[in-house]
């Protein structure tokens, strides 16, 4: 089983980065996913990034969990994403595990996906957070649905996801081992 961090143009490269490589230290199997119908994707700050594999290659049967970095316009390219927001959907009915980050809440937020949720995004862009909560946290874990709030949140973010797919030891792990506070 395998995490998808979906990579569109014009992503944060922070957000993405980070969450790949902290799922990767903590050993979850995690695959970059192009939306864009190539393999290089080039974030907000103009940083080509070559992703491992195109949206149509992608296995969503043996996948845990969907991730989102925000970063624009790299939301609103994955917001266009019919394939994308049909498995986001699916995941969602499913109960299965879906995360976003700054901007990228807005996606679950307007396909009706937080309702009754708690949830966060970028300040200042709450309004697209339809019918959710307003969480104070950093990071929001409500049900399958993990929200968080920009750039500076990125490993609070990450670590948060290797929490729920490996457990509170793997997550202490990785903070010694990347000198982050316990």
């Amino acid at each position: 089983m395998k995490v998808y961090v979906h990579f569109a143009n014009g992503f944060e490269e922070i957000e993405a980065l980070t969450v790949v490589d902290v799922l990767r230290r903590a050993e979850v199997h995690t695959e970059t996913v192009s939306v864009s119908g190539d393999l290089i994707v080039t974030g907000a700050h103009g940083v080509p990034v070559q992703t491992d594999i195109l949206f149509d290659e992608a296995d969503y049967d043996n996948c845990l969990m969907i991730v989102l970095p925000g970063g624009m316009p790299g939301t609103t390219n994955l917001a266009a994403h019919e394939g994308l927001c049909r498995k986001i959907k699916e995941f969602a009915d499913d109960n299965k595990w879906i995360a976003a980050i700054c901007a990228a809440p807005m996606v679950f937020g307007e396909m009706g996906l937080l309702k009754g949720k708690t949830a966060v995004i970028y300040p200042g862009m709450e309004k697209y957070l339809i019918d959710a909560k307003i969480g104070r946290n950093n990071v929001e874990v409500d049900g399958a649905v993990i929200t968080s709030k920009g750039p500076g949140t990125a490993i609070e973010f990450a670590l948060t996801l290797v929490k729920v797919l490996k457990g509170i030891s793997a997550v202490n792990q990785l903070k010694s081992a990347m000198l982050l506070e316990k």
